[in-house]
């Protein structure tokens, strides 16, 4: 079984190679979370400043406040620029820790994020704040959700084949 079939959540597992293959697809979605990610700070470094430059502007005619702090956006983007990039390497070494011993632990912490994000995202459009001035564009948002789809199948095929895994330990041990 190739890595490509083992991606499927729904393929059976039959033996240790297929298990291994499976579990690997969580490591797989994390480096796709790790490409997105650079997108995201790329993106943040270059068009967040001005966004959040007017983001404030526009809450400062109506906040008094707020009035004053548009300077403070400058710093806050670097900061989240800096977080992002944290969590990219952070990002890198968990999933080369799921490609070389896959477990289960790291596909069902990575799917729990992925279901936050989602629920975030999605409930993010429906409230009053989406047509805020430091709303991203429609494109960018789109594409972030189906980055979270795709990876949220694949921990789903990982958590599957960890389990796998698990189980054939399981019954090697009991035979010895």
């Amino acid at each position: 079984m190739s890595l490509i079939s083992a991606m499927n959540p729904t393929a059976p597992i039959t033996d240790r190679t297929q298990a291994i293959a499976a579990a690997r697809s969580s490591a797989v979605a994390i480096f796709i979370g790790v490409a997105w990610g650079i997108v995201t700070t790329i993106y943040l470094a270059t068009a967040a400043p001005a966004l959040m430059e007017s983001a404030f502007a526009e809450a400062a005619q109506t906040d008094p406040n707020v009035a004053g702090m548009e300077g403070m956006a400058g710093a806050m983007t670097g900061f989240v620029v800096i977080w992002a990039g944290l969590m990219v390497v952070i990002q890198i070494v968990l999933g080369l820790v799921q490609w070389f011993k896959p477990n289960i632990v790291i596909p069902i912490l990575f799917t729990v994020l992925v279901v936050f994000g989602l629920g975030s995202a999605l409930l993010g459009l429906m409230g009053p704040s989406a047509q805020s001035a430091a709303a991203g564009p429609m494109w960018f948002t789109v594409l972030g959700l189906v980055v979270l789809v795709v990876e949220l199948v694949l921990h789903i095929a990982g958590i599957r084949g960890a389990n796998a895994m698990n189980k054939m330990r399981a019954v090697d041990q009991d035979v010895f």
